[in-house]
């Protein structure tokens, strides 16, 4: 590891308020260069469809400069940096099948989640009120979901949290869970934190087992996209009510898939490869 072009940082409390510190700065900042823009040119750019999109990649690229700069510089003296690397064929046709396979398994426990109800019912509403923000323009939507999320969660999320907790000596396991865990935490909802969670931990084993932050991407986006498709056209993001199948045949087509490609992904990737 020592003539890794990769730095061996580690992700610790301190690490977590850098990330929290430069999120807020740079939503501050996109918020203040609204304000004047809105006092000068007599505008108001937060109806913008694409105002959201904008805001949301300052806060993401400020939160990861910020850790690059006074964590990964200052106790690594490198550069922020990843393996972006592709893998062999074979490998996609084995993680794509897994993520789909945990997708329904995900779908079916986040389906048991009240959404009626004094609490529930109030909560899911807003919820719903939330995500329709996004689906104004489809264009926009497809943009943060699949490409913006994929890339800057990814980032955050498995290459920062995940890598740092494991270089720190935490277990893979245990860093993989709790970097899904808090994952699905800022998702803000229970709905979204089920999934998040289960689905988190596949992206995170393929990261550990593939070395390359760039295939969590993908499958994270095509996750996202998936999802988006169905409210675009289903207005709903259920398997179930798209196929028009019982809730239990997704769960068991799930396990069915999920069981037999994590085998054989696990199976190849059995041996430990070192980040080099």
């Amino acid at each position: 590891m020592e003539n890794s072009r990769y730095p061996k940082f580690t992700f610790t409390w301190l690490g977590a308020v850098t990330l929290v510190v430069g999120l807020f700065v740079g939503t501050m900042a996109v918020s203040l260069f609204s304000t004047f823009w809105k006092v000068v040119f007599k505008e108001n750019l937060e109806l913008k469809e694409w105002f959201l999109m904008v805001a949301n990649s300052v806060g993401f690229l400020t939160a990861i400069a910020f850790f690059d700069f006074f964590i990964v510089r200052r106790t690594t003296h490198m550069k922020l940096n990843f393996n972006f690397s592709s893998v062999n064929f074979y490998t996609y046709l084995l993680v794509f099948p897994m993520m789909a396979g945990m997708m329904f398994i995900s779908e079916f426990i986040t389906a048991q989640i009240p959404t009626t109800g004094p609490f529930w019912g109030d909560f899911y509403e807003y919820f719903v009120r939330l995500m329709d923000q996004l689906t104004d323009d489809p264009v926009v939507m497809l943009i943060m979901t699949v490409i913006m999320a994929s890339v800057f969660e990814e980032i955050i999320f498995r290459g920062i949290i995940q890598k740092g907790l494991i270089n720190k000596g935490i277990a893979p396991w245990k860093a993989i869970v709790y970097a899904s865990v808090i994952f699905g935490l800022v998702h803000g909802n229970p709905w979204q934190f089920i999934s998040a969670v289960l689905l988190g931990c596949v992206l995170g084993l393929v990261y550990y087992k593939t070395k390359s932050l760039l295939i969590p991407m993908l499958l994270h986006g095509f996750n996202n996209l998936t999802l988006s498709l169905l409210v675009i056209y289903g207005k709903n993001e259920s398997f179930a009510q798209a196929f028009k199948v019982s809730e239990w045949l997704i769960l068991a087509i799930g396990l069915v898939l999920f069981s037999l490609f994590y085998y054989l992904f696990m199976k190849k990737y059995k041996v430990h490869y070192i980040e080099m």
